[in-house]
């Protein structure tokens, strides 16, 4: 059961983040801060899709660690959270066509080793 939540939050929060960063880049930067703009700018958020999904899918995730917390160790449902930088760094890199350079690929293969190590 364990393995199952653990695989539950690593999709469900890869999802969330990555449909956050594409509905927001579809929102775009704000420039006016009235009180009106806020408001035009929230509504315009909660209709995207994407920023939809993104917020089901971190529910699914908050959710799914909850239970993870209530049945294992917390030092072990916490770094094995951390394997979600992952995928998610892959997708930023060729989903979101971001650059990530070799510091960034170190820092993901220093968390799987420690995963891989948390895991056993």
């Amino acid at each position: 059961m364990k393995w199952i939540l653990v695989f539950t939050v690593i999709c469900a929060t890869t999802v969330g983040d990555v449909c956050r960063s594409l509905g927001m880049r579809q929102h775009g930067e704000m420039h006016e801060f009235s009180p009106g703009a806020i408001g035009q700018a929230f509504a315009a958020v909660a209709r995207n899709w994407l920023v939809i999904v993104s917020t089901c899918a971190m529910a699914v995730s908050f959710f799914s660690f909850m239970k993870l917390v209530a049945i294992a160790p917390m030092s072990f449902a916490v770094p094995m959270s951390a394997a979600t930088f992952v995928p998610e760094t892959l997708l930023a890199r060729f989903l979101l066509k971001e650059k990530v350079d070799w510091r960034r690929w170190m820092g993901v293969g220093l968390i799987l080793v420690g995963v891989y190590f948390i895991s056993q």
